[in-house]
């Protein structure tokens, strides 16, 4: 196993395994506010310290892990959900299919996606679930180019030539033999958005647009700290620490796989 494929499973694992366990169990309850313990250090009370309400800092970090994760998770399974399908059917249909398709992503892509995220929710209402679907619409178009690029390169390829002659449909081809062909490019492309997805739900909880108090969540934690970083420097550590190791393990889990199941890639090792 390749070090950063190593590294990004641990480094991913940590956070789902912090999300799954505030499930059942948390250090504290993260929504009991204790003033008289505000802003304490890292101790084997708290091990992280506490906030600016008296909040354990790891209780919080594990609910807000579950947070990030499950917004990230959702917003990436709309857009495979929807982006492979038009994809698929772009590929399949050169036509006013694969036109239509590609323009509306160039119409989407054409706006900075944080922004637009930030104008949904805004209009729409802050909450996880708007945030959700804010960043779930940006994840469309980017499932729904890379299918269509990875049909296309096989559309031409004599085995798919051979399933044309042999009465099979486009759509059947589609799902029989190109779409399997092409999930290790999914595969990879959603560990990426993944990624991406985490950081998106940090940005708009960060200005007030994600998850709301009283559940916790990254981004808003480091934007209840932005003001104590002089006089309390681990409530703000913490947070930002958590998103850049969850980030940076996906991003080495994508790479890792994206190596792993590219056999060209296999042959040149």
């Amino acid at each position: 196993m390749r070090p950063g494929l190593a590294i990004g499973i641990v480094l991913a694992g940590v956070a789902l395994a912090a999300a799954l366990t505030s499930l059942v169990w948390t250090p504290y309850d993260v929504t009991e506010l204790v003033i008289s313990q505000k802003l304490q250090a890292p101790s084997a009370l708290h091990w992280l310290g506490t906030d600016h309400f008296g909040r354990d800092i790891a209780a919080m970090l594990m609910v807000g892990a579950r947070t990030s994760l499950a917004v990230a998770l959702v917003a990436v399974g709309i857009g495979m959900g929807i982006g492979v399908p038009l994809g698929l059917l772009a590929a399949s249909k050169p036509g006013w299919a694969d036109e239509l398709t590609m323009r509306g992503n160039d119409l989407i892509f054409a706006f900075p996606s944080l922004v637009i995220a930030i104008l949904i929710t805004a209009v729409f209402g802050p909450s996880a679930v708007n945030a959700i679907i804010a960043i779930g619409i940006f994840n469309i178009p980017v499932f729904a180019r890379v299918t269509r690029g990875g049909a296309l390169s096989l559309w031409t390829l004599d085995y798919i030539r051979s399933a044309q002659v042999a009465g099979k449909g486009r759509a059947r081809i589609s799902l029989e033999h190109i779409l399997p062909n092409i999930a290790n490019l999914l595969i990879v492309q959603g560990t990426i958005q993944f990624s991406l997805g985490i950081l998106a739900e940090a940005g708009l909880s960060y200005v007030g647009l994600g998850a709301q108090p009283p559940l916790p969540s990254w981004g808003r934690m480091l934007a209840e700290a932005q003001t104590m970083v002089t006089l309390a420097p681990h409530v703000a550590i913490f947070p930002g620490l958590a998103i850049v190791a969850t980030v940076l393990g996906l991003n080495l889990l994508g790479d890792g796989l994206r190596d792993a199941l590219d056999p060209r890639l296999r042959h040149a090792r």
